[in-house]
């Protein structure tokens, strides 16, 4: 896995039920390298701290293999990287492999896989249309968050080494399937309550299906 784009977002303000917003998800590659610290990256946007950043979402990477997908989905948008709001534009990265509690180093970096990405309405004021929601949880495609286990520099072109795979074999891509499963399968739900690196707070959401 590579880096393939730096990604940082400065506010952008919005309407919303008839109030102004603002946000952070329009993000655009920068030519400067990204310091991951541990809560979130520097110099860039967040606006809403109770669901982005912390130390359970300091820094979030999205697949570039994703990207053809959604270009044909929406062929007018101005593409570019960072179109999710992605810090890292991720070359070759597969959630369906990619355990929760792994963890890579990247640059000057080491991060750990937490949880994946929960699309909100703000991903749909990115695209325009609220409908992009419910096609980005039906594509299973999340990216994932990371927390920083030491904090570091990041550079386009980077590479995602694997220093330890979790013993979980809790993927992302499980665990985004668990989190909108209308029949939440006993098997995933223990791997997921059991997983030492997925985040207490979801897990206390979860104890009403065992």
């Amino acid at each position: 896995m590579r880096v393939l784009s730096t990604n940082l977002g400065k506010p952008t303000t919005f309407l919303w039920n008839g109030k102004e917003e603002q946000t952070g998800i329009f993000k655009k590659p920068v030519s400067e390298p990204l310091h991951l610290t541990t809560n979130d990256v520097s110099n860039d946007t967040v606006i809403d701290r109770i669901h982005h950043g912390g130390m359970n979402k300091a820094c979030y990477l999205f697949a570039a293999d994703n990207y053809p997908y959604w270009k044909q989905l929406y062929p007018k948008l101005d593409w570019n990287w960072g179109m999710f709001g992605e810090n890292l534009t991720i070359e070759g990265m597969d959630e369906s492999l990619m355990r929760i509690g792994d963890i890579y180093k990247i640059g000057g970096a080491l991060v750990q896989v937490s949880q994946p990405r929960e699309p909100c309405y703000k991903l749909g004021i990115r695209f325009g249309t609220q409908e992009v929601l419910r096609q980005f949880i039906a594509h299973n495609r999340p990216g994932t968050y990371v927390r920083i286990l030491e904090e570091g520099k990041v550079h386009k072109g980077d590479t995602l080494d694997l220093q330890e795979q979790s013993e979980n074999t809790l993927s992302v891509q499980q665990f985004y399937e668990l989190m909108f499963a209308k029949e939440k399968t006993k098997e995933i739900l223990q791997l997921f309550m059991s997983n030492t690196s997925v985040p207490q707070y979801k897990k206390e959401r979860y104890k009403k299906f065992l």
